[in-house]
């Protein structure tokens, strides 16, 4: 039997139970204007100061916008990352949107940092990827990765996502982009 420190510190952490909360048209609206307390009147859960800090604030003006024009899309884009077990918003993870016309998705997460290195963004990783090999149309994950971004390209990687290109990103600067295939059950 292996110590302790040989043990990968990914099979020691204890599995998080997330799900991934849908969030609404005023919900997006409100954390895009930066009222966490108008956000909070109008969510499903509890949001913390993580959902109106600038990166944040940009992903919800963007989602506001996308919901507005396709108000089907809401199902796709970002949620709260809610860990089931402390009852608290951990992070926002998602969609870009619904698939493409070639069956692509692009997934995105943030994980607040006063949580990390404690398995969410692997758990919503996964939450991500298992619905959408439950979706039929769906045939490609991508997720988009600052080089510099060291964890989430290791989190990716192993999840079979592999480098297809680059590209440039006017709030992240370069991006790494990193594609799997979904097998369908």
């Amino acid at each position: 039997m292996a110590s302790e420190e040989q043990i990968d510190p990914f099979e020691r952490r204890a599995e998080q139970q997330v799900r991934i909360v849908q969030l609404t048209g005023p919900v997006f609206r409100a954390l895009a204007d930066g009222d966490l307390a108008a956000a909070n009147a109008v969510s499903p859960v509890p949001l913390s100061p993580l959902f109106i800090d600038a990166s944040s604030r940009y992903v919800w003006q963007m989602r506001a916008e996308q919901i507005a024009m396709d108000p089907a899309s809401a199902d796709w884009v970002n949620g709260v990352i809610w860990c089931e077990r402390e009852k608290l918003a951990v992070g926002h993870a998602g969609y870009h949107g619904p698939p493409d016309p070639s069956g692509m998705v692009e997934i995105g997460y943030t994980v607040d940092p006063a949580y990390r290195r404690r398995g969410y963004a692997r758990a919503a990783l996964d939450t991500l990827l298992r619905r959408a090999s439950c979706e039929p149309r769906v045939r490609t994950a991508r997720v988009s990765i600052r080089p510099d971004n060291v964890a989430s390209f290791q989190l990716a990687s192993q999840y079979g996502f592999v480098r297809v290109g680059e590209q440039w990103d006017d709030v992240d600067g370069l991006e790494i982009i990193y594609e799997a295939e979904i097998q369908h059950p």
